[in-house]
């Protein structure tokens, strides 16, 4: 019975025919609203994902989210991962020399134009500071020529030296001084010498990954050797995300896991110059994207695909990225987590041409090692430290002094199991090499030993 009171609030005074009228009012409310709602995102969809200003890149969202930022957006994010990574790690100060290690791929050629944009903008503040002083950090190019490993005729090779010298002219000024490093230039001999010697030394080793880790090593030392007769104290890389997830995976097979943690930081400072990975937090895809977009030309090199253990890492990677586009940050993020070395950070600077911010961000964001993880000893072939069970391995320099202590992985893939064929591959190493092995080690044996001991077994438990 309805109270037919015009001031309630219950509803009992409408009859069953207005009650029927009034839901229909509501649905058509709720119709309305939810087309409007429908509209704005229609509208929103259409436009940068950040900015909301700009047409995307692309609608499709099977290209992720970066694809659905406008150039601008897109750009500027993949910049500002690159600069954060440069000034919170310290990487490059303005008294610094860096030398970009250019291989044509889209990653060096992205690390080389943001360089490049960092040194232009050093040097317009540089011209328009009256009293100037604040110094500019120095900028070299350097591309690694394996032409000598891979057998690529001579025209390709000077077509492709010769694109890599029209892209650093191209760059606007100021300036930068391109060298190109052949990989035989490791040994100190003449380049008809090392060529010989570099092919019967990848011939020695019968393991295809083998062949591929000594070649990379081969390349590191190249670098470092150029970078060091020239005067730069960083040298840069454009390694990513997507080849660090590979590593982090093909290292783990190899039993490289405790040496792991070295090589996925911003800052590997074991190196006689420290390297330094400022995209380290970029996709490749997206560092593809960049030039295709912005015009930046790469170059194609010819080299023979992959066949060991990082061909198959590499494949299984890209499997899973087709699955699933974060696994690459994913596994990147797992390996992030691990404990660094000592070395992995730029020492903090001391220097009044750098501004205070730069520092006080560097003591901020730089990382705390564990120090019971510093270690020493390295792998006399690729650098890494050793584990507590590769040191252990000294024991048998005194039955055998021509074996010298390296890591497991290089061990098992690089080193010959005949011990006359291990002489004989050493005297195919480059002389730094060679001496890492014939005397570095030997000289500290007596040093790691002491701190070995309690591990060791007398010669009366060995006995029994």
């Amino acid at each position: 019975m309805a109270c037919s009171a015009s001031a309630c609030q219950s509803n009992c005074y409408k009859t069953q025919q207005e009650e029927e009228e009034a839901v229909k009012d509501n649905n058509n409310t709720n119709s309305f609203a939810a087309n409007i709602s429908s509209s704005n995102n229609n509208s929103n969809s259409g436009l940068c994902l950040k900015c909301k200003a700009n047409q995307p890149i692309s609608s499709n969202s099977d290209g992720g989210d970066d694809a659905r930022f406008c150039i601008d957006c897109f750009r500027g994010n993949l910049f500002g991962k690159f600069r954060f990574a440069v000034t919170s790690n310290a990487m490059i100060a303005p008294t610094d020399n860096v030398l970009v290690a250019f291989s044509g791929g889209p990653s060096s050629r992205v690390a080389l134009q943001f360089v490049h944009e960092m040194h232009s903008k050093a040097q317009k503040n540089f011209d328009a500071c009256r009293d100037r002083s604040l110094p500019v950090f120095g900028v070299g190019v350097a591309f690694v020529d394996e032409s000598s490993v891979y057998s690529v005729p001579s025209n390709e090779t000077d077509k492709v030296i010769g694109d890599v010298r029209l892209i650093v002219e191209n760059l606007a000024p100021p300036s930068k001084e391109l060298y190109i490093v052949p990989v035989e230039s490791v040994y100190s001999s003449d380049s008809g010498d090392g060529r010989e010697r570099l092919k019967k030394l990848l011939d020695a080793v019968g393991d295809a990954t083998g062949r591929e880790d000594l070649l990379l090593h081969l390349r590191m030392l190249a670098l470092q050797k150029v970078a060091s007769q020239n005067g730069y104290n960083r040298l840069l890389l454009g390694s990513c995300v997507s080849k660090i997830a590979c590593h982090v995976i093909s290292a783990t097979v190899k039993g490289q896991g405790y040496s792991l943690p070295a090589d996925v930081q911003y800052v590997d400072a074991r190196w006689e110059i420290p390297v330094v990975l400022p995209l380290r937090d970029c996709l490749a895809k997206e560092l593809t994207m960049l030039c295709r977009l912005d015009g930046l030309k790469t170059v194609e090199l010819i080299r023979s695909p992959c066949t060991g253990i990082n061909g198959l890492v590499s494949s299984f990677v890209t499997l899973l990225q087709e699955e699933n586009p974060s696994r690459e940050c994913t596994i990147m993020r797992t390996a992030g987590k691990l404990i660094p070395f000592h070395f992995n950070k730029i020492e903090e600077i001391d220097d009044s041409n750098v501004l205070l911010a730069t520092r006080r961000r560097q003591k901020r964001y730089n990382l705390k090692p564990n120090e019971s993880f510093s270690s020493e000893s390295f792998c006399f072939i690729c650098n890494s430290p050793l584990s507590r069970s590769d040191l252990l391995s000294l024991k048998n320099l005194e039955s055998h002094k021509t074996s010298s202590v390296c890591c497991s992985s290089c061990q098992f893939q690089i080193l010959p199991q005949d011990p006359s064929s291990v002489n004989e591959l050493y005297t195919l190493l480059p002389e730094q090499l060679f001496a890492r092995a014939k005397h570095e080690n030997l000289d500290h044996y007596s040093a790691l030993r002491e701190q070995i001991q309690d591990c060791l077994l007398s010669e009366v438990e060995d006995e029994t």
